[in-house]
């Protein structure tokens, strides 16, 4: 039902395939940004002056293709090729509140340090999926906006032909 919508909103194929790509794309950095990514949703989308309902939609059908759990694993090594940290332990080590409570902020350095190849690995991912949606989106577009328009013309011509 949402795709229908997205193929029906106003303001050209630029403007709808852009914001479901900016949708889109940032749904792939939800989960390794804690949710913040979506600080910056609204503003990408004025910014770019693409349309915010088709960003939206385009992030609810991010979310309900799995994509952004499903490539977590890819991610992180991809991140790790782009990107290789060597902070000399590879052990994985135990945090509780406690630490960080108590001024041990060791914790918040692991956590960027493991974080940081997923979020590397999503952001690739997050601007190749962008890039793609953008064009079949914008194809799509072009296509319902056809079909529509001959549509039109065929009733028209009926209207015409029946007078």
């Amino acid at each position: 039902m949402n795709f229908i919508k997205l193929l029906r909103s106003p303001g050209g194929a630029k403007k709808v395939a852009l914001g479901f790509a900016i949708g889109f794309g940032l749904e792939m950095l939800v989960i390794s940004t804690a949710c913040l990514i979506y600080i910056l949703l609204f503003p990408l989308v004025k910014l770019a002056r693409a349309s915010l309902p088709a960003a939206i939609i385009g992030n609810v059908i991010g979310k309900l293709t799995f994509l952004p759990v499903l490539l977590i694993p890819f991610a992180k090594k991809i991140g790790a090729f782009v990107y290789p940290i060597n902070n000399g332990n590879d052990n994985v080590q135990e945090h509780s509140l406690l630490d960080v409570l108590e001024g041990d902020f060791s914790v918040i350095k692991d956590l960027l340090h493991g974080g940081m190849h997923i979020l590397i690995g999503m952001t690739i991912f997050g601007i190749i999926f962008g890039v793609i949606s953008y064009y079949i989106i914008s194809y799509l577009y072009n296509k319902e906006r056809e079909r529509r328009m001959t549509k039109k013309r065929s009733k028209t011509k009926r209207n015409i032909s029946m007078h």
